[in-house]
């Protein structure tokens, strides 16, 4: 039988002028591969669905060329797919573990989005964040909690700097608990890290007593130094926006929230948002705690029938239904939330339901205040929202 070609690719139209076809690329980073197929040859990569064989492939080849010896043309099509890492083989076996080992046995987590997210020398970046949020901070009372994309900075501008305008000098000394959606990660689980992150201003440190006491009370709830730290973007945005408010010398406990497929009904998720109630209870003000969440996503992307654009057509009724949602945020809700995140199977897509949800449930007696809400034309056919809020007693 055919290996399976991974089901966690990215699979794109080819941007390249003089090479069309199908883009594949792996978001998880365990190949630095990026591979274009032929359009000819698009449909041969249904074959490598688990159920065929190389006889399938060679029949459906000799189809597709007209020749009866299309040995050359097999070998070289799984050969390529298989050295890039883009089937569920041994190479790539090979290649996950050594990686996810690697990753397990690093001293710090790296940036992996400077230069491409934000940019990567310190000056340049240090003006790119001083334009999108000012240089000034909030002089209101302390809040316990902000909300902020974890799209493109570029991209929301105002959504974080009204987010991280609410904070103020003096929250330098908490520390930031960052709850952040996990693109890649197992359903119903939590990624920890002990790794201190590093960007383009220095380190920032994980307060490693908190974590320790999340993976003790969680179990099988959460995964210890999950690989899924090492590629996401989520939780690396806002330790950028951090350390550019406050030096590098933050502290932090970076939790990645998988998506919730049974959310209470899920014995390592209850665990896990229990410990996180506890530590909120014990710990008060001394921490701050920051979601990094994005909200609907819409469009061609995103598999729908129709080319969104920001604030224009279904976008208006979409930012009708995501308000509703923010609604129930606001009021502390996450019954109401998680009903409404139900309805039609979500088909808002909304990517950060788990930390919303994660954070609702273990600090339920915080109220949150929108500031601004806001749609993006990530492409031209295809929209993502998201929302600057703050949340207080």
């Amino acid at each position: 039988m055919l290996a399976r070609l991974r089901p966690t690719l990215d699979f794109l139209p080819s941007p390249i002028p003089d090479k069309p076809g199908l883009m594949i690329r792996d978001p998880f980073q365990f190949s630095d591969a990026t591979l274009v197929i032929p359009p000819v040859l698009v449909e041969s990569l249904t074959y490598f669905d688990g159920t065929r064989s190389l006889l399938d492939l060679r029949e459906h080849l000799v189809r597709l060329t007209g020749e009866l010896d299309v040995s050359g043309l097999e070998q070289h099509l799984i050969e390529t797919l298989s050295g890039a890492g883009f089937l569920e083989d041994e190479t790539f076996f090979r290649m996950k573990e050594g990686i996810e080992r690697g990753f397990a046995s690093a001293p710090t987590r790296e940036p992996v989005h400077s230069g491409s997210g934000y940019p990567d020398d310190r000056q340049e970046l240090t003006a790119t964040l001083r334009q999108y949020l000012g240089d000034a901070a909030s002089t209101n009372g302390r809040v316990r909690a902000i909300a902020a994309p974890h799209v493109s900075p570029f991209g929301g501008v105002e959504s974080y700097r009204a987010a991280y305008s609410t904070l103020t000098p003096a929250d330098a000394d908490r520390t930031f608990v960052i709850l952040g959606t996990s693109h890649y990660g197992e359903p119903d689980r939590f990624g920890l890290t002990r790794k201190p992150f590093v960007t383009p201003f220095g380190t920032a440190e994980t307060n490693l007593a908190l974590v320790d006491e999340i993976a003790r009370a969680a179990g099988a709830g959460v995964l210890m130094e999950d690989y899924c730290h090492a590629v996401e973007h989520s939780i690396e945005f806002q330790v950028v926006f951090l350390q550019h408010l406050f030096g590098p010398d933050i502290r932090i406990v970076p939790v990645l929230c998988g998506a919730f497929s049974r959310a209470d009904n899920d014995d390592g998720v209850k665990r896990t948002i229990g410990a996180l109630g506890e530590i909120a209870a014990r710990e008060g003000d001394r921490l701050a705690w920051v979601l990094g969440v994005d909200m609907a996503h819409m469009g061609v992307r995103y598999g729908d029938g129709f080319e969104a654009i920001a604030d224009q057509g279904e976008m208006e009724v979409v930012a009708r239904r995501d308000r509703s949602r923010i609604e129930r945020m606001e009021q502390g809700d996450a019954a109401g939330f998680w009903e409404q995140v139900q309805e039609n199977r979500d088909d808002l897509k909304w990517c950060g339901t788990s930390p919303i949800y994660t954070f609702l449930r273990a600090m339920p007696d915080v109220r949150g205040s929108l500031l601004h809400y806001q749609q993006w034309n990530i492409d031209p056919q295809s929209v993502v929202s998201f929302a600057g809020m703050k949340f207080t007693n």
